[in-house]
This record gives structure tokens, C-alpha cells and sequence, in this order.
């Protein structure tokens, strides 16, 4: 029986006799006309020979095809080079093709014709002489090889070797018939097996011209014979991917039956079945997120879910399983949102949203460029501290807008229990991931910007202390591996920007301390507030409160009385809400429609906030001497201080008053003990330390006050009231001093200067080792202000002191023998007597005027 190639599968009428030697040889004698219309083909290339159907929707196409149709169905096929282009010219077709015979025209329901065509002969276009209605060209029949010509041992080898190759393609395809392999075992020809395999490889249409342009027969299959061994290659290669998928999908199908199995046994037993679909529903969502969990947490998971599909929903125990499984799957294992690495725009936003703060933005730049040119780095733990109301916080949301990252706030004012932190043990009930998995989860990234706001407000009770239990969390070493104990996995917190706000660092445990990089944000000076107040403050607050932007003005006079009449503070906090009161007085005459706007000027302050709360403190002065005027550091900015002292009969002894620390108690006994020991450089009578007692008294006595750095300012007023030369009422001062005579650096200085020229003073004595903290601070800020800079005692006293006493020490402070009987013997040591006994803690919230720093 001669074999045939099904071209339809199952359908008998459509199937071609495979040809002989004798028929190939015949049609490639056959004689071509010089001219013939042209069809051309996307996709694949026609052989002589070889049977091929295809569909006909072109226009031009169908018009050719029912012309040749009709007339001797002999038509020229040429293959398109591109198969995007819609309507191909000559130069979008190849010059060698085949001649074919349409053996069988089928119309299609939708207007386009299905045909069959069988190639006769190779042809090479010479010339296109018609391009409408469609392409007509004079072509030229290709000779084939002389078979004489072509070594019969060598081409028998090769037509083995191809034959046993398709073979093999066919048992490893699953979408190849086995009768494939009978048909091409039978084809006794050469050429029309080559041409055969060529049609039906999987190779571009590029390679496969080259095949049909190819002359010498042994050089066409030698190329068939390579892009069968290729295509060998890859099916055995894809066979063994379909073995090991097949392998999964019977593991996965033998997993599917058992809980199938499993729940019909649960059913008989009377259990719901809730518990097993729940545990499919998050093992479908595990299944989702394999490929970005560790193999540890899938591990974890694997074992909870098959512990709550044999749980019964009514048991204890289901909840908590659940929960703990859909927060693990809940949490960003991996995922982490896109870093915004374009430093000009970080620090335009950072300067959109924040005025001033120079360090703080040039320290986020840094890390923004670090992380650019090395692409990852471990996070590092900021710490912004300083007065409140300076924007700490604000400034945690800007920098997670530079960088393009989601922000999550942590406030940890008030914290006690260690839990809030690491999490709580599963055990307990109710249990809950710590604040900071919890962020994590709700952020949905790895690599938030954490702001851990008020930091040094952590508490500490039997429940834990907070602060330890955030070392691991802040320390860049070991957040990487970050354990919860409601998880019990590690979790990677490096990627994680974390950001820590405090007002006081005394506060904050030195080891905690230490894992973060400090950064102090110092409160604003007057222009500062102001830019603040014109740039942000009052639209803001025109917004909030209603009024458009041509409602309100107000005029920079009067925003500078409210800076410097009806607030005194570091940062902007209370300057917002006082702004905020002259915007509601506007709205209030807008809404009554007494007015259609409000211009507020410095004169209508007043009227609406009522007499100026603040003054400057030179009219405080007094021209009598042992008064001098210290600089203090408040949290909530600087102040001036005085420190008065006084003398009278006695037996020698100093009293204290003004609800002083333990350290500023030890500055003025070292006040009086340096004093005591220069009292002859001085001119101080021996009897004024014997029979007069010393009361040192610092007003605002409700308000607690500590630190060295009174030091300065009380050995300047008891040396004026021993000496009686008055202190300069225009001269400010600060310093630690020692018993040598030294004069050490304090803190804190940015904000006693601008204190001491908010206060109207003229000329501040520091000393020297603050001169850099000076240079740190604008030049506008201190214009007008002499700032000298002291190493030791006399030197400030030279400067402190008027050179006239107002009257003479000798005479004031000698006492006749009389007096002296009747006063018996001196105190010994000149003890010293606190009134106002030791001082309590600070109250929440108080202020500590010139705490230690």
C-alpha cells in the first residue's frame, strides 16, 4: 500500500500520496511558465514537493487565488522577510520560492478561502512586472542537482541519520501522531525528505529560506541533519522538565486525595469542616509567596497548617494557630519598595518641607549618596535630638519622601512593658507581635522608615525594661536577625531606616545611646521663626481654619511680636498655636460677613491677644551689686538667670534658695571657696567671711534648676557683693568653673545666646572652648552681640565687674572688738544651710532651667 500524509486527521479525502523517486524526478522537469502571479507567505517557507494548507484573507490573495483557480492553478509562492508587513512589496519578499499547484480550494464561513497547495519546482523571481491587482513576476526554474553528481554512500548516510533523528522527534513530541513516523520511514526520496523535515521544523523563517536556497543536496542535509539534533537537544531536555513536573504534580495529586479522604473521615466523626478549609485557604496563600519566604518560615508554616487542618475550630488552640499563621503571611518577607536615589530631588524636598536644620539634611544626603554608588548598605540609626516643637517628627516623614519609602510612626512616650517591643509569647492569650513586626506588617515593605518617636520617655517597672529590649533593634550588627517572641523566626530589620526622637539624652541608657548616630537639632532664632511662620505656619493654619489664601495676611512686625512678645520657646510648637488664635479671630469676622478679609498688623496683636506676655529682661536689672545675670538651657529653649546674693550680721554662713540641684549647690561652694582664697587679690576684708552671712538666691524659685554652669555667674555676684563693685547690667555669662581658677565649657550654647540678645543683651562672656559652638550659629543670629571668649576667673571678673565700688568694702565690713564679743566665736568652715531643702524631681512636663548637658 503506497503511504499517504493525512492532512486533515481521520478525514480520508484529504490526504496526498507521498511522491516517488520517479514523480519527483518528473515535476522537477516539468516546464514553468516565464510568468506567473505571485502569493506570498507569513511564517513559513514552501518546498517542491511538499503538501501545505493555508488560509487566504488578503484581498489581493484572494483575487490571485480564484484566478488561478480558475485557470491552470499554477501560481509562484515567495515567502515575506517581515511578517508585520500587511501589504508587501518586491523588497519585502525573498527572490527564491517555489513554484506551486493549488490542488483544492475551500470557502470559509467568514469570507476567506482555506487552500492546499503542493510545491512543484524551485524558482528565483527576476523581475515583478505587475503590482495590482496583485503581484505578477518573471521568474526562472532552478535546476536541481545531477544525482550523478551526488555520492550515493554519503547521501544514504545522511537520509539514515535524518530518518532515525525524525523518529526519535516523533516518540518525544506527545503532540506528534506515531504514524509521523511511519510516513517518513517510507519516503523513498532524497530531496522530498529533506524538504519534508524542513517544513515541519521549529525553526524561523530565516533559517529555513536558507534551506530552500541551498543547491547542493548534501549541503541541504547536512543543515536538516544539524536542526534535528538541535531540536533533539531541547526535547530531551523538555521531557525531563515534564517528568520532574509530572513527578510534583502526582505528589501534589496524592497530597490532594488524602485530605479529601481526611475530611470525609472528619465529617463522619461529626467535626466541622471550617478548620481544613481555612488551612487551605492560607496554604493556597503560602503556595502564592513560596518563592519569597525563607525556607525556615516555610518550614514553620508547613508544620502550623497541618497542625490547624487536625484542630477543631471549637478548640482554644485553632485561634491562636490561625493568627499566628496569617501574620507570618502577612509580613514583607523580601519585599521592599524602590529607593528614590536622585540626591537633588531628596534635597529639594527636604528643603520644601523643613527650613533650616543644614546638618540634619546634609547627614540624610550623605546616606542617600552612599547608598547610590555602593547600591545596598546596612540602614543607619538616627537619633534627632533636641527642644520639642523644632519639626523632629516632621522631618522622619520627609526623609521617607526623599527616599520614596512608606513611613510608620512609633511613639514610645510612656512604654513600660518590654513586650510593646520584642512581642509577647504565644502562650499567653491574646499574644501579639511587638511594634515593630507589627509596623512591618502594616507598612507591607522591608525597608520603612521607622520613626521611634520620644525615645528617652521610656519607662521601666517589673514587666521589662523597653530600652534594652530595643538595643538588638537598633544595633546594625544584629538587626538583621531580629527574633520576635510571638514569631520565634528571625526577621531582617538592616533595610529598615530607623529614626529616634528625644528631648534628653541623659535619660537615654548610654548602651542604647551608643547604637545610634546623634544628631542635635537646636532650637530657631528669631529670622528663622519667622521664614517658618511666613513659609508654613500661617498657611497652614489659614487652611485649617478655613480662610483662603487672599482672606488673610498678617504683616512680618507683627509675626515678629508674636515670636518675641507672646512666645518663648526653642521650636515653633506654641508660635503655631498662637498664630492659629489671630487666624480664628479673622475667621470669626468672615463668617459673621463683618469683613471679607483680615490684614492683621502689629497693632491688632493686642486687640486680639491681649497685652504682651514677654518682655525684654534689661528693665529687671538692678544697679545694686551681687546681682548677676547667668545664661540658662531650658527643653523648651534658653532663658536669661540671675543670681542674686546678700549679706548680713552672722557668724559666717551661706544659704541657698531657689529649688537648686546637688550640682549647682557644689558650683556656688566652689564659688565661695575660690573667692575665700583670693580674698586678698580682691580686696575682701578677712571679717565678711567671719561675721556676715551669705544668702545666694535664684529667682523663679518653683522652677527645679541644675548644672555647672552657673558656676560663672555666682562667683561674679559674690564677688560683687564682697567687693561691692557692681556686676554690667548689658554683660551676660556662662562657664563651669574650678577651684584653680579654670573656666570649663558647657552646653547648650546655641540657644543661651539666643536668649541672652532676645533679652536684650549686649555683650555674652563664654568660655573659650565654646568658640566652634558659636561659629555653628548664623551670623545674622548673633549681629549686634559681643561674644567674648575666657579661659580663667580673673580674666571674666575683669570683664564682668565695673572698676568703681559703691562703696568701700573695708569700711563696710570691719566690725569694732565690741561687736566681735558679742558675736562670739565664727562658724568653722562656713557650713552651708539649704532653706529650701533638698530638691524634689522634676515634675512632668516642668522644665529643669540649665540642666547639665
Amino acid at each position: 500500500m503506497r503511504p499517504t500524509l493525512h492532512l486533515v486527521q481521520d478525514d480520508p479525502e484529504q490526504t496526498i500520496p507521498l511522491l516517488t523517486p520517479d514523480e519527483e524526478r518528473e515535476m522537477h522537469t516539468s516546464s514553468i511558465p516565464e510568468t506567473l502571479p505571485i502569493l506570498t507567505l507569513r511564517n513559513t517557507v514552501l518546498y517542491p514537493g511538499v503538501v501545505l494548507p493555508i488560509t487566504v484573507g488578503r484581498d489581493a490573495s484572494l483575487q490571485l487565488v480564484k484566478d488561478a483557480y480558475a485557470g491552470d492553478r499554477l501560481v509562484g509562492v515567495v515567502a515575506q522577510k517581515r511578517a508585520e508587513v500587511e501589504t508587501p512589496g518586491p523588497d519585502d519578499l525573498y527572490r527564491v520560492g517555489a513554484a506551486a499547484t493549488i490542488l483544492k480550494l475551500i470557502k470559509m464561513p467568514d469570507g476567506s478561502v482555506s487552500i492546499v497547495i503542493q510545491g512543484k519546482r524551485r524558482i528565483e523571481v527576476e523581475e515583478y512586472e505587475q503590482l495590482d491587482p496583485y503581484l505578477t513576476a518573471r521568474v526562472r526554474a532552478v535546476d536541481e542537482d545531477d544525482p550523478e553528481e551526488v555520492d550515493p554512500v554519503e547521501l544514504d548516510a545522511r537520509v539514515r541519520s535524518i530518518k532515525e533523528l525524525a523518529v526519535q522527534i516523533v516518540n518525544l513530541s506527545p503532540n506528534l501522531p506515531s504514524e509521523a513516523a511511519y510516513a517518513i520511514q517510507n519516503i523513498e526520496s532524497p530531496s522530498f525528505l529533506v524538504h519534508f523535515i524542513a517544513s515541519n521544523l521549529q525553526i524561523d523563517v530565516e533559517k529555513k529560506q536558507d534551506l530552500l536556497e541551498t543547491r547542493p543536496l548534501l549541503d541541504r542535509s547536512q543543515l536538516v541533519l544539524d536542526y534535528l539534533e538541535q531540536e533533539v537537544r531541547v526535547l530531551e531536555i523538555s521531557e525531563e522538565i515534564r517528568s520532574k513536573v509530572k513527578t510534583d504534580v502526582d505528589q501534589q495529586q496524592r497530597e490532594f486525595f488524602l485530605r479529601q479522604q481526611l475530611k470525609a473521615i472528619q465529617d463522619e466523626l461529626g467535626e466541622t469542616e471550617g478548620s481544613s478549609r481555612d488551612a487551605d485557604e492560607l496554604r493556597d496563600k503560602l503556595d502564592e509567596k513560596r518563592g519569597e519566604l525563607p525556607e525556615e518560615v516555610i518550614e514553620a508554616l508547613e508544620k502550623e497548617l497541618t497542625k490547624l487542618a487536625r484542630t477543631n475550630p471549637a478548640s482554644p488552640e485553632y485561634g491562636v494557630v490561625r493568627n499566628y499563621a496569617e501574620t507570618i503571611l502577612d509580613l514583607p518577607w523580601g519585599h521592599t519598595s524602590e529607593d528614590k536615589l536622585d540626591i537633588a530631588r531628596a534635597e529639594d524636598v527636604l528643603n520644601e518641607d523643613h527650613y533650616g536644620l543644614d546638618d540634619v539634611k546634609k547627614r540624610i544626603l550623605e546616606y542617600l549618596a552612599v547608598l547610590k554608588l555602593k547600591g545596598d548598605m546596612k540602614a543607619p540609626i538616627l537619633l534627632f535630638y533636641g527642644p520639642p516643637g523644632v519639626g523632629k517628627t516632621s522631618l522622619g516623614k520627609s526623609i521617607a519622601r526623599a527616599l520614596g519609602r512608606e513611613f510608620h510612626r512609633i511613639s514610645l512616650g510612656g512604654v513600660r512593658d518590654e513586650a510593646e517591643i520584642r512581642g509577647h509569647r504565644r502562650t499567653y492569650i491574646g499574644a501579639l507581635p511587638g511594634r515593630i513586626i507589627q509596623g512591618l506588617k502594616r507598612t507591607g515593605t522591608s525597608n520603612p522608615v521607622f520613626m521611634l518617636d520620644e525615645v528617652d520617655k521610656l519607662g521601666t517597672d517589673f514587666r521589662g525594661d523597653p530600652a534594652s529590649a530595643l538595643l538588638e533593634v537598633l544595633d546594625p550588627e544584629q538587626n538583621d536577625s531580629f527574633n520576635d517572641h510571638y514569631l520565634e523566626l528571625d526577621y531582617d530589620l538592616s533595610k529598615v531606616l530607623f529614626i529616634a526622637t528625644a528631648n534628653y539624652l541623659e535619660t537615654i541608657p548610654p548602651p542604647l545611646r551608643d547604637r545610634m548616630e546623634t544628631i542635635e537639632i537646636n532650637g530657631y532664632t528669631p529670622s528663622e521663626k519667622l521664614a517658618i511662620a511666613k513659609r508654613y505656619l500661617v498657611p497652614r493654619q489659614s487652611e485649617r481654619n478655613g480662610l483662603k489664601e487672599d482672606q488673610f495676611s498678617i504683616t512680618d512686625d507683627a509675626l515678629l511680636l508674636l515670636v518675641e512678645g507672646y512666645t518663648r520657646e526653642s521650636g515653633v510648637r506654641q508660635l503655631e498655636r498662637t498664630i492659629g488664635s489671630v487666624v480664628r479671630s479673622v475667621a470669626k469676622t468672615v463668617a459673621l460677613d463683618e469683613a471679607d478679609r483680615g490684614d492683621i498688623t502689629a497693632d491688632d496683636v493686642p486687640d486680639i491677644l491681649g497685652g504682651r506676655k514677654y518682655f525684654n529682661d534689661v528693665a529687671e536689672r538692678t544697679e545694686v551689686p551681687g546681682v548677676a545675670t547667668g545664661l540658662a538651657w531650658t527643653p523648651v529653649g534658653g532663658d536669661i538667670l540671675f543670681i542674686e546674693a546678700s549679706v548680713s550680721r552672722g557668724t559666717g554662713k551661706m544659704t541657698l534658695t531657689g529649688k537648686l540641684g546637688d550640682v549647682m549647690r557644689e558650683s556656688a561652694q566652689a564659688a565661695q571657696s575660690w573667692v575665700r582664697a583670693n580674698a586678698d587679690d580682691l580686696g575682701i576684708p578677712a571679717d565678711a567671711f567671719r561675721y556676715w552671712d551669705l544668702h545666694v538666691h535664684v529667682p523663679a524659685g518653683a522652677i527645679p534648676k541644675d548644672g555647672p554652669s552657673a558656676g560663672v555667674a555666682m562667683t561674679a555676684a559674690l564677688t560683687s557683693i564682697y567687693t561691692r563693685r557692681r556686676v554690667r547690667h548689658d554683660v551676660a555669662m556662662t562657664g563651669e568653673i574650678t577651684l584653680r581658677g579654670l573656666v570649663l565649657p558647657v552646653g547648650g550654647i546655641k540657644e543661651k545666646v539666643l536668649a541672652a540678645r532676645r533679652a536684650g543683651i549686649s555683650c555674652v562672656v563664654l568660655p573659650e572652648k565654646n568658640k566652634t559652638d558659636v561659629d555653628e550659629i548664623k551670623d545674622e543670629a548673633v549681629e549686634g552681640l559681643d561674644v567674648t571668649y575666657v579661659k580663667r576667673i580673673p580674666e571674666a571678673l575683669d570683664l564682668l565687674l565695673e572698676n568703681e565700688a559703691v562703696e568701700d568694702p573695708a569700711e563696710l565690713f570691719t566690725i569694732s572688738d565690741r561687736e566681735k564679743q558679742l558675736a562670739g566665736p565664727p562658724s568653722n568652715g562656713s557650713p552651708v544651710v539649704v532653706s529650701d531643702g533638698d530638691p524634689e524631681p522634676t515634675p512632668p512636663g516642668e522644665p529643669v532651667m540649665n540642666r547639665a548637658r
